[in-house]
């Protein structure tokens, strides 16, 4: 089997970054990893130029900040036919070193598995139902009401798709850009695969860091006026994108129960839409130059 794409999207937080990605390296599993650095403006980029491990496959800096989203799908272009894709946050640390190996694990003992990730919200626990096959179980995602999103999503944070779901859904969607909701709606909704949760693999998340216990305290240059560090300007800057466009995601709920609006979403990266496709240029643009204007 191809070893699966490993995504990895950096904007700043280069103290989190070390961490991160050091924790992801600490396995003998194999994998293909393409690391982008999204514009950061502290030394991200040279500590990822100095990362010298065979399983990098390539590193990207992109001249602007585009947006998560779209950057995850720069790297879901590159995925091989039959390739798994697993997209991790820099700021997850991985616990379990075997962790690739257990995804495939539950992969192989249930056929109808499209989407797996781990638990990172304890306080936001979805609606799950235990499954168990083949000496192998996981907790699958239930079906909830469309005004409950954030009840049945699993979050990107470390996700995996099944090379089977990628060709139904296409990329992650750039004309709403709310990622893991939108995603995990799409496909425990409108495909016949499953999605859940994987119970053995351990991770740690560290939305926010002090600054005295940061790994690159001593090199930052951020203007801290004011009591700013690098994860209030990412969660400002996602708070101010989601107050601003969340209308767009409950919009694209309401086209796809209607059947106005397909499962499969393209990107800018390949504008040419096929006649059972639909793709809003305006809306997908408007959101990358939401983040020219305000990450860069």
């Amino acid at each position: 089997m191809i070893p699966p794409l490993l995504s990895y999207v950096t904007f700043n937080r280069l103290g989190l970054t070390i961490s991160s990605l050091s924790s992801i390296l600490n396995t003998s599993d194999d994998f293909e990893m393409h690391i982008i650095d999204n514009n950061s403006t502290d030394d991200t980029w040279d500590y990822i130029l100095s990362l010298n491990d065979s399983r990098i496959k390539s590193k990207t800096k992109n001249p602007i900040n585009v947006g998560q989203i779209h950057a995850m799908n720069i790297n879901l272009a590159r995925r091989k036919e039959d390739q798994y894709f697993i997209t991790i946050d820099n700021d997850i640390m991985i616990n379990t070193k075997d962790w690739i190996s257990r995804f495939m694990q539950v992969f192989d003992a249930f056929p109808d598995l499209g989407m797996l990730g781990v638990q990172t919200i304890p306080d936001n626990s979805p609606d799950v139902t235990p499954v168990s096959q083949n000496g192998q179980t996981y907790l699958a995602l239930n079906k909830v009401p469309e005004q409950q999103p954030r009840k049945s999503f699993i979050p990107g944070s470390c996700l995996c798709l099944k090379p089977e779901l990628i060709e139904k859904v296409g990329y992650w969607s750039e004309e709403n850009c709310f990622g893991d909701i939108e995603l995990s709606f799409r496909v425990n909704n409108f495909t016949s695969f499953k999605a859940g949760f994987i119970t053995d693999v351990e991770l740690s998340i560290l939305q926010n860091v002090d600054c005295a216990g940061c790994q690159y305290k001593d090199s930052c240059k951020l203007n801290k006026a004011g009591g700013k560090t690098c994860f209030s300007e990412y969660k400002n800057l996602n708070d101010i994108f989601r107050d601003k466009f969340w209308w767009k995601f409950k919009e694209t709920v309401t086209d796809m129960q209607s059947g106005a609006r397909p499962i499969y979403c393209a990107s800018l990266l390949g504008y040419k839409i096929n006649s059972d496709q639909i793709f809003n240029f305006n809306w997908a643009t408007e959101n990358i130059q939401f983040y020219i204007n305000n990450a860069n």
